[in-house]
């Protein structure tokens, strides 16, 4: 849970804490006494005088299929936006921050019941989609195992911008980590650390070019190329802007590597030669 205020239009997020939960790869159940913690522990940072701002939203992560909401999230943000609004909830993918080098987040809200949305929130199996994150958002391909998921519920909620802030204190306790963990920072090579992220790319885009394929072959069978032809330019645009992304997160992990090795074989070199 993620504790804060608002400011105007703005839902500023100062806080956050675990609840007990009860959690799967792909599914966390949040049952009664989950819902009693929060309570008492707003209460007691209330008592204390630690924290006075109230829930303000809820985030979980999505580790290597982007930003969005599932059916299950819909239904959970719904549900608070109805007896806690405002209320937001936020989605990070741990797996792509590592491979793109900067944080995959999303913020959401739900439309209200019996709204409709103009058709342009709809997306298809492939299609990259803009999050609400940073300025203008990141752009992200929904794995071909969650489009289905994707695609029927997409139309339910909104992205909001996100922007990011540190406090006196935040600086201090980055500063203090960096202090500490610089070597491993510098020394990390984020290809082998997320390998199976990249692997699992790699895997889904080839997914997808053969549902590409397979579309093109059946339109000339069915003699309807040419009615086709539109939608399927369409897909396969999509399938290159994704195969872009996914080449140059792995380019920017071989550089990187390059950039390090020279630096510091060289800094060797030098500090043997002195």
């Amino acid at each position: 849970m993620m504790q804060g205020y608002t400011d105007g239009d703005t839902i500023v997020v100062t806080d956050a804490f675990g609840l007990p939960v009860e959690g799967t790869e792909t599914r966390v159940n949040a049952q009664d006494d989950a819902n009693e913690y929060m309570i008492e522990y707003l209460q007691l940072s209330r008592d204390q005088g630690s924290r006075e701002e109230n829930a303000i939203g809820w985030y979980h992560s999505h580790p290597g299929y982007g930003c969005w909401l599932s059916g299950i999230d819909v239904g959970t943000q719904s549900l608070q936006q109805k007896f806690n609004d405002p209320f937001v909830a936020v989605v990070i993918d741990p797996d792509r921050t590592i491979s793109a080098g900067r944080v995959e987040i999303g913020a959401f809200r739900t439309f209200p019941d019996g709204y409709k949305a103009a058709p342009a929130n709809k997306a298809s199996t492939s299609e990259p989609r803009k999050e609400g994150g940073g300025a203008g958002g990141v752009t992200t391909s929904v794995p071909l195992a969650k489009a289905e998921d994707f695609g029927a519920h997409a139309s339910k909620y909104y992205p909001l911008e996100v922007s990011h802030f540190k406090s006196t204190l935040d600086s201090h306790l980055l500063e203090l980590l960096w202090n500490k963990y610089w070597v491993q920072t510098l020394s990390q090579n984020p290809l082998l650390t997320n390998r199976e992220f990249g692997n699992k790319q790699m895997l889904d885009l080839s997914s997808k070019i053969r549902e590409a394929t397979q579309a093109v072959q059946r339109s000339r069978g069915a003699g309807a190329l040419f009615q086709a032809r539109n939608g399927i330019d369409g897909e396969l645009e999509k399938l290159v802007q994704t195969s872009r992304s996914v080449t140059a997160n792995e380019k920017q992990g071989l550089m990187a590597t390059d950039v390090k090795t020279k630096v510091f074989n060289g800094l060797g070199s030098a500090t043997n030669m002195a």
